[in-house]
């Protein structure tokens, strides 16, 4: 049985459908401060299997006793945290509580109930503003955000917990830039309030739903001035988790891997592409350059490729049309 913290939002959902899917059984921890309770039952639709929900957050100790004790968890995959680099900025101290203060108890938890296999959430925000691209997983570490922060400070304590200990069992999977959906439109990415990430945005602006994208700068150092990020299809992003969780059945220790495709994309570029895919003109206004944003960041995910046996298959019009028709189904409706 597998502990999924945050296991109701975008990747975490994902991953739990692909989970179940692949004969696992899931219990699912998430105080849903940016989920929803409905994707349980999406994903039971989806897979014909049910996860187990518990509702509560991870920095309550007493209930993670209460969740090791009751169930025999051979391993956790930990989503839960904040993630939206621009809050992050505004609000740190929350940040800082729920991601590094919630990840040190859910590990104390795993130490005291003996489980030692954790696949860790982490993010190409680690790297900072890189020097060189593409990306490979012994760059320089330097985050420029609040948010970055918090992932590399989560992965050093995994470090130190994996150096104390050879029993633990650690892959650091740091992510680049999620976007799409399940192909059956049932689940996606749903931010409560305004979306902070870009694909929802323009799906909203494209739905009607919101006026018009701000892009924010178009003077970076780039062919057309706009940021380029290393965009993954989500169910690409959760197939590399199972590929992780299964390597490390037979390695111990800490292993760190890239998630991505090897391919910058421009938020103009993503924006003409999903006009293609929806068939709707996106309205945008350029607007100025976000806190701790960067020019380009894009993977080397050959060590994954070479060691975990994964690599990203989704282009990015499959990406934008999965996307769309969760959108189009109901991706904006909060219930």
């Amino acid at each position: 049985m597998i502990l999924v913290t945050g296991g109701t939002g975008y990747i975490g959902s994902h991953t739990v459908a692909e989970l179940l899917g692949a004969g696992r059984e899931v219990v699912i921890l998430d105080n849903l401060c940016n989920s929803r309770a409905d994707v349980v039952e999406r994903i039971t639709a989806i897979t014909g299997e049910q996860p187990q929900f518990a509702q509560g957050d991870i920095r309550d100790a007493a209930l993670l006793d209460h969740l090791f004790a009751r169930h025999k968890f051979e391993a956790v995959i930990h989503f839960a945290g904040l993630k939206a680099v621009g809050e992050s900025v505004e609000k740190p101290l929350e940040y800082y509580d729920n991601n590094v203060h919630g990840s040190m108890t859910l590990f104390g938890a795993m130490q005291r109930h003996a489980v030692k296999r954790l696949v860790f959430s982490s993010s190409a925000t680690v790297y900072g503003d890189p020097a060189t691209l593409p990306l490979r997983e012994d760059a320089p570490l330097h985050a420029t955000n609040p948010y970055g922060r918090t992932k590399l400070m989560i992965e050093q304590m995994l470090e130190d917990i994996a150096r104390a200990d050879p029993a633990w069992r650690i892959a650091t999977l740091r992510y680049f830039n999620p976007i799409g959906a399940h192909a059956s439109g049932r689940i996606g990415e749903a931010p409560n309030g305004t979306p902070n990430n870009l694909l929802p945005y323009i799906a909203q602006v494209a739905a009607g739903k919101l006026k018009q994208l701000s892009i924010f700068g178009d003077d970076y150092p780039t062919p057309d001035g706009t940021g380029i990020r290393d965009y993954i299809h989500v169910v690409d992003l959760a197939l590399g988790h199972l590929k992780a969780l299964n390597h490390l059945a037979a390695h111990s220790g800490l292993h760190v891997y890239n998630l991505g495709t090897g391919q910058g994309y421009s938020v103009l570029e993503i924006l003409r592409a999903f006009e293609r895919a929806s068939g709707k003109t996106i309205p945008f206004q350029i607007v100025p350059r976000r806190p701790g944003d960067i020019a380009s960041c894009y993977a080397d995910a050959s060590k994954a490729a070479r060691e975990l046996g994964w690599q990203a298959q989704c282009g990015l019009g499959e990406m934008c049309g999965d996307a769309w028709r969760w959108q189009c189904n109901d991706g904006f409706i909060r219930y």
